[in-house]
């Protein structure tokens, strides 16, 4: 079972929490994961795209010359494709690019992203990048770029997780999911993924297993024998 230390706020780390081996260390299917993040980017093309043909466009309903005797080619109508402001020939029309993906598949592709990203360390959990409820971007960000200073990062928040929200909201360097919309394209294009600890909760839909470190628990026993 793959184990990720906690970050508090002020850049020490509050234990350890355990990933589920069902989830953060499977065998990841890279042609299941190509077809799910293409059947999501082709989900958000719009289709709307439009070209006239011959038959669409304003004018051309009289023959612009002579059939015989100019020395020209015949033509019927200067709105066919190769006058300027014919029509166009085989352009692109409305149409849906979906693809249907079941859940199973694009679950399978979420476990696999997310147990590739473990597997290279890429995997982190904070307790939370600010105290309180008042938003604080200049304090969210010193505690992401004391885990990480990659360019393009995922974190992952809990839905009620305001706070945080506010305060990275506008870093361009940083994604922002909700937890219930992790999904597998967001994950592969990031270069690390963080989770807030009640993020991963929301996740997993269970309390994560936290361990306490070696650190704390000798202070503890120091404690209880003072």
């Amino acid at each position: 079972m793959t184990t990720v230390d906690v970050r508090k706020v002020d850049g020490s780390t509050n234990g350890t929490v355990e990933l589920p081996d069902n989830i953060f260390d499977t065998q990841a299917s890279i042609p299941l994961m190509h077809q799910v993040v293409v059947a999501q980017l082709n989900a958000a093309r719009q289709g709307t795209h439009k070209a006239k043909t011959r038959g669409e466009v304003a004018g051309g309903g009289k023959k612009p010359y002579k059939q015989k005797g100019t020395g020209r080619a015949r033509q019927g109508s200067i709105r066919a494709p190769q006058f300027t402001g014919g029509g166009v020939v085989h352009g692109p029309v409305p149409r849906d690019y979906s693809q249907r993906v079941n859940k199973k598949m694009k679950a399978a592709a979420l476990r696999g992203a997310l147990s590739d990203r473990a597997r290279d360390g890429r995997i982190h959990v904070v307790e939370t990048f600010v105290e309180g409820d008042t938003p604080k971007t200049k304090g969210a960000l010193a505690v992401l770029r004391g885990i990480t200073e990659a360019r393009r990062v995922l974190v992952v928040l809990a839905r009620d997780d305001e706070a945080n929200w506010l305060s990275l909201r506008n870093e361009q360097s940083v994604h922002l999911l909700v937890a219930d919309q992790l999904n597998t394209h967001d994950v592969l294009v990031a270069d690390q993924v963080v989770f807030t600890t009640a993020a991963l909760n929301e996740f997993l839909g269970v309390p994560a297993v936290l361990s306490e470190s070696v650190g704390d628990s000798d202070d503890a026993d120091r404690n209880e024998e003072g």
